[in-house]
């Protein structure tokens, strides 16, 4: 039997979950624990009886349990494999020396699988922990848990009373300054988030070996070692060490709600809008997610107490795939309850696809945060390292035992990859989906082009091409109009005067002048007073008037005082995305859903197609800022001008005719549906990923 090392520690853990006694194993050396069972221990406890039969006897002779070779042999390779034996002899030594020849990598090797994540620990805090936590004992009583709870519902309360005011100020900080202000936040978030962790780990006795800063796509995170929680047999404390960071996040994010609810109008209600936003959106996130080793993966470990959670699911679905898939016969990796196999197998499941957008999410970041060269060869690396090697190393498993693999599992996966391959190039009748602004083909809003005084008003209704829907006064202007056109008359007559005269000629012509320019002015006025008199632009039907117009009120130039519409012919503007607009043709059929909740549908058809994207949205119930169901960007103001909404996907407007008005007969917000061109959609999938090489192709 070779010798074990004698640094190695044995701790009790929390039982198994059918009863039976645990410990841990913890290797100091690499601050590691390994969790054995009961067997396992007992064997431990008399490794030193020389021989496996001397040990095997042993245990069955002083315990109730019964054991054969078969468990010293597992046993045996579990301490070798991971380093635990002494080294007794010139070939173990050389063994041992060639294992970490083989694990030593160079430092490119280490770059390159490190530089999406590696740690920096800048500072061992447990001598200043362990002087401070006297003082902060009252943080980890009831009636702290308890105030912190009411003010945080009270803050979400009063935060909700005020929703709008919430979300206009979220959507107004989205600029450079407001985005150093979270960056600060964030800072101060995750400081107090990492100090939750440290203090909590002191309070329940572990050691906190360092704290300091991870880079996660050099992006810099704080983080704190807590890694000696394996120590605490209570799988409570393990979580209430584990879930102290998002408590501490959620608390300062529910008292910095409440403050800004009740602050004053400044910096200071700025600065805690910031910190409260930025501590709910990264917990409620982020930090929660069990499908990546953040606080809500070792959270659900706790709270299962089911170490090593996602190793051992991920071979549990790697099992039941090969069984499912292939027909092998392979043994469960670990015995567990059906239910627990169920749950285990959806955790798994869930991770990889959920790691699959990450990891995808994450190659497109390297690429567009580098320059070009090394974007493209980071992110084949991360694709290559993190997706494919993956799946390549499960095919190689595959491959390798592929005699093994039933023929009639080969048969059923050459109709699924003959039927999957068919699907995909079979064209799918399939419409194009947009977003449509219902309005009358023709409609004018009437302004009031200059200022003046309500003196006439219409009613709403129908009217008539001409017809006189608003009549203006300005006194001021009706008086400079009298003034000039007297001036005039005076100098009409002053010319009258000196018709006898002779010596008068130079006299004449200046008097001619003044009058007229003077007749000019009184023109130019008269002019003006008629444009106060608002007609109709063509026949339709009159509305929208604005109900604070009376006889009497005065209105502002381009004020809307009404809307002139034609009821008679309407349109959809709808938008459709970049992809699908090639598809889209004139004279398709459409179907037209009447708002965004209803089951009212209209027939329609295609009039006419942009061919370059809309820059600007052509009204106001578009627009996702004004609660519209398209998002805008502010943009710079050069680029953006004040009142402009320009889209921020690439969006195309398709001009589409109604055959019958709507029913309620004013403008709305819908959903088309447009009978496009039919394209299978393997095809088409292969276009648009030639169209990104193509662009993305320049240097």
């Amino acid at each position: 039997m070779p010798g074990i090392r004698n640094e190695l520690r044995m701790l009790p853990a929390a039982p198994n979950a059918d009863g039976t006694p645990a410990w841990m194993v913890h290797d100091p050396v690499k601050n590691r624990f390994y969790r054995i069972g009961w067997i396992d221990f007992e064997i431990l406890l008399r490794w030193s009886q020389g021989s496996a039969s001397a040990v095997v006897d042993a245990v069955n002779a002083e315990t109730t349990l019964v054991i054969g070779q078969a468990d010293i042999s597992g046993l045996l390779e579990f301490l070798a494999r991971n380093d635990l034996l002494c080294v007794a002899d010139q070939a173990g030594a050389e063994q041992l020396a060639r294992r970490a020849a083989s694990a030593r990598v160079t430092p490119s090797q280490w770059l390159l699988h490190h530089y999406l994540f590696f740690r920096v620990p800048l500072l061992r805090p447990q001598h200043w922990l362990a002087k401070i936590m006297p003082a902060l004992q009252w943080v980890y009583t009831l009636q702290t848990a308890l105030v912190v709870a009411l003010l945080t519902g009270a803050g979400i309360f009063l935060a909700m009373r005020q929703w709008d005011v919430f979300g206009r100020t979220f959507v107004d900080t989205m600029t450079w300054s407001g985005l150093m202000g979270y960056a600060i936040a964030l800072v101060a978030a995750k400081a107090l988030h990492e100090l939750g962790h440290a203090l909590t780990a002191t309070h329940y006795g572990v050691r906190v070996a360092h704290m300091g800063v991870a880079l996660v796509v050099l992006f810099p995170m704080l983080y704190t070692d807590t890694s000696e929680t394996w120590k605490l047999s209570n799988p409570r404390q393990r979580l209430a060490i584990a879930s102290a960071g998002i408590a501490a996040e959620l608390a300062l994010a529910g008292l910095a709600t409440l403050a800004w609810s009740l602050a004053p109008e400044g910096s200071a209600k700025s600065a805690l809008f910031f910190l409260a936003t930025s501590s709910w959106i990264l917990t409620l996130t982020i930090n929660v997610s069990p499908f990546m080793r953040f606080d809500g993966y070792f959270i659900l470990c706790d709270v299962l107490d089911f170490p090593n959670l996602n190793e051992r699911s991920t071979a549990l679905a790697k099992t039941w795939m090969r069984r499912k898939l292939l027909g092998w016969n392979d043994v469960w990796p670990e015995q567990l309850t059906p239910r627990a196999r169920r749950l285990l197998l959806a955790f798994a499941l869930c991770a990889w696809l959920y790691r699959l957008m990450i990891f995808l999410g994450i190659a497109l970041l390297v690429y567009h945060y580098f320059f070009k060269v090394l974007g493209i060869f980071l992110m084949v690396v991360e694709l290559v390292w993190f997706i494919g090697r993956p799946i390549a190393l499960e095919f190689k498993v595959w491959f390798a035992r592929r005699n093994e693999i039933k023929a009639s599992r080969l048969g059923i996966g050459a109709v699924l990859l003959i039927g999957l391959l068919a699907a995909g190039f079979i064209p799918w009748q399939t419409g194009v989906h947009g977003i449509g602004w219902i309005h009358p083909e023709r409609q004018q809003v009437i302004y009031a082009p200059l200022p003046g005084r309500v003196v006439i008003l219409p009613r709403a209704g129908k009217v008539s091409t001409g017809q006189l829907l608003f009549v203006l006064e300005s006194p001021d202007m009706q008086l400079a109009a009298q003034r000039y056109a007297g001036l005039a008359q005076a100098r009409e007559r002053e010319l009258v005067g000196l018709a006898g005269l002779e010596d008068g000629e130079e006299r004449r012509m200046q008097i001619q002048l003044q009058r007229d320019k003077f007749q000019s002015e009184a023109r130019m006025y008269s002019i003006e007073q008629a444009r106060l008199r608002i007609a109709s632009p063509f026949a339709g039907v009159f509305d929208d008037l604005d109900p604070a117009l009376a006889a009497g009120v005065w209105v502002q130039p381009r004020q809307p005082l009404g809307v002139v519409i034609d009821p008679t012919r309407w349109v959809v503007d709808a938008f459709v995305a970049e992809a699908d607009i090639a598809r889209v043709r004139a004279g398709q059929s459409t179907r037209v859903h009447l708002g965004l909740r209803t089951l009212s549908v209209l027939n329609a058809r295609v009039i006419e197609v942009d061919t370059s994207r809309t820059q600007n949205l052509p009204h106001a119930m578009l627009d996702a800022n004004s609660g519209g169901p398209i998002s805008t960007l502010s943009g710079t103001p050069g680029d953006n001008p004040a009142g402009a909404r320009a889209p921020r996907d690439a969006l195309y407007r398709v001009r589409i005719v109604l055959d019958e008005p709507p029913p309620l007969r004013q403008m709305a917000v819908g959903t088309v549906v447009i009978s496009a061109e039919v394209r299978a959609w393997l095809p088409l999938m292969f276009e648009r990923i030639a169209a990104i090489l193509v662009r993305e192709s320049g240097f």
